[in-house]
């Protein structure tokens, strides 16, 4: 076959082929096609044989990444540039014991959630504790994860009961003004639509705030569902979730439209597509991958996802044996 001809075949194939794609429809076979595979790299690493990573914040301002130790209550501080993560507030400050949720918010507050006491706000140019609000007495509880809303309001989950906790600037300024102690309220119950799970199951986990101030999603990893609270009126429902479930559900994050949750124990990412009302979600991409190492949370910043890699089941409080140290928050391209 001459050269001439080879290509006038070639070139009728690919005429063949793109006319074949122009009349496919838009079906669920037709958006599975191939896509291009994420990268998964180590973006920091933390120090400490016992850190157990759980969650991550990103200021807004500097670019800097604040990592909370779910076993030690410490808390480290990862800068653009450098791959070494330093402490930032050692182990046991404050009283704390765990260092769960983290945000920081527009005004350089940084938020760290002790999951059985309550949350702590500090200036995070001198370190300086600002108050501490405490859990309520009555009854077991464990806070989990936080979102910092647009007027700055923080919002934060319990695991153990179906309730969000809240914290306005007002109230966050009063209990600076008086001592810097204060007491959590729950002012959004999710009972009624949360269903009840088997004893020492959790519940509410990760959190986020609509960036507009309308409502707030939160995720019962237990069941999978992903709930919708209306901050107008306190209205609670479950959105609705097309191609998938949010079993096992942690941290979440949400821009633009889009939400990206992690889901520990399978060690996979998901993106979902919002309506605009968020009443409904489409899962877009799913990524699972054993180098995620049962990730807890995720933040988007500096064009980039980073995943808090929490190996929880390696000697952690999922399960026996030993970690691989340094812990590491990875890095996601592509997603």
């Amino acid at each position: 076959m001459s050269r001439s001809t080879q290509r006038r075949r070639a070139s009728a194939a690919l005429t063949a082929a793109a006319a074949v794609l122009a009349v496919l429809p838009l079906t669920g076979t037709a958006q599975a096609a191939p896509a291009h595979r994420p990268t998964i790299s180590t973006a920091y690493q933390l120090p400490g044989a016992r850190a157990y990573p759980e969650g991550i914040a990103a200021d807004p301002r500097t670019g800097d990444v604040y990592v909370g130790s779910y076993t030690t209550g410490a808390v480290y501080r990862a800068t653009p540039g450098h791959r070494a993560a330093e402490v930032f507030l050692p182990e046991g400050t404050d009283g704390r014991h765990t260092a769960n949720g983290l945000k920081v918010d527009r005004a350089g507050r940084l938020w760290v959630i002790d999951s059985t006491a309550g949350v702590t706000v500090y200036d995070v140019r001198t370190r300086t504790l600002l108050a501490r609000l405490d859990l309520p007495a009555d009854g077991s509880r464990f806070l989990n994860d936080l979102a910092i809303g647009p007027d700055g309001t923080a919002y934060l989950t319990d695991s153990v009961r179906p309730v969000i906790y809240r914290v306005t600037p007002a109230e966050l300024a009063a209990t600076e003004a008086h001592g810097g102690r204060g007491v959590l309220s729950a002012p959004y119950d999710l009972s009624g639509a949360v269903p009840a799970h088997p004893a020492g199951s959790f519940t509410l986990n990760g959190i986020v705030a609509d960036p507009a101030g309308r409502f707030l999603l939160a995720v019962d990893m237990t069941g999978g569902g992903l709930y919708r609270v209306g901050l107008g009126d306190g209205k609670v429902s479950q959105v609705a979730l097309s191609e998938g479930d949010l079993v096992n559900g942690d941290g979440l994050e949400l821009a633009h439209g889009t939400l990206w949750a992690a889901q520990n124990k399978t060690n996979t990412l998901t993106r979902w597509h919002l309506s605009a009302d968020g009443t409904s979600a489409h899962l877009e991409r799913r990524i699972t991958d054993a180098s995620l190492q049962v990730p807890t949370t995720l933040v988007h910043t500096g064009g980039r996802a980073l995943v808090v890699r929490s190996q929880f089941d390696k000697g952690g409080p999922m399960g026996p044996g030993a970690p691989e140290t340094p812990f590491t928050v990875a890095y996601v391209k592509g997603f």
